[in-house]
């Protein structure tokens, strides 16, 4: 298959993606962006009053970078999995199997359509976030690099996802005892100073903690972990779900 050609088959299942999530727009943007706010009510202005500072800045602007971040990972993963088990469950995905599209085409555009939810969600919260504190961007690189990769990787995971349930259930398995669990405890609403030494160690094991760590040093310029770490996890993540065949 021509160059051209591939590129049709990525656009059309792009677009159709896109159309689909602004076409649902109360399903899909506006729910995360109203949870959103109301952490940051609840845990920024309630009480991030009586916690104080947090990594030298207000708790407020220390947790919104990590909402961001969670913001984005869960619905980057959650787009791509909801579309194309819908699509297997339909049975309208051996349509696109038998058709002459190529199988790569199909899963970037699945995957650009999770990137797409990411990215409109974070932007979206990161706008209503300016209502409760100021934000700025203090490593573009960083930041830039620490959200594509982060949306890429977790729509490539709810691709996995999808590709091997066989029931509505097993796509709520991975979020709710595996995904939500490491979100809340990657440093989302916490330093890791404020941890022991064998907690600190067990933290490392967690990869969502170099991603929120790694943002909130684009964003505030502090950091956990050393962000070079980080972005190095980020992208063996990346490079190993990559490697994904539809």
């Amino acid at each position: 298959m021509s160059w051209n050609k591939r590129w049709i088959s990525f656009r059309t299942i792009w677009l159709k993606e896109v159309r689909r999530i602004l076409r649902i727009w109360p399903q899909t943007l506006l729910p995360p962006v109203i949870t959103m706010s109301l952490y940051f009510v609840i845990f920024g202005k309630m009480i991030g009053s009586r916690v104080g500072e947090m990594g030298g800045v207000p708790y407020m602007q220390f947790i919104v970078p990590g909402l961001i971040m969670m913001a984005i990972i869960t619905n980057s993963y959650s787009n791509v999995v909801s579309s194309f088990f819908s699509a297997k469950f339909t049975a309208s995905i051996e349509e696109l199997l038998v058709s002459p599209v190529s199988k790569h085409a199909i899963l970037m555009g699945y995957i650009s359509g999770g990137i797409f939810r990411g990215l409109a969600i974070g932007l979206i919260v990161s706008i209503v976030a300016l209502f409760f504190t100021d934000l700025g961007i203090e490593h573009l690189f960083v930041t830039v690099f620490t959200v594509l990769g982060t949306s890429t990787l977790f729509s490539l995971g709810g691709f996995i996802n999808a590709v091997f349930a066989r029931s509505f259930d097993d796509i709520s398995i991975i979020p709710s005892f595996v995904l939500t669990p490491l979100t809340y405890l990657g440093g989302v609403f916490y330093s890791m100073e404020n941890l022991s030494p064998f907690w600190q160690n067990i933290s490392l094991l967690n990869p969502i903690v170099y991603m929120v760590n790694s943002f909130r040093y684009g964003i505030l310029g502090y950091s956990d972990v050393n962000v070079w770490y980080s972005m190095a996890a980020i992208y063996r993540l990346l490079n190993n779900g990559s490697r994904v065949r539809l």
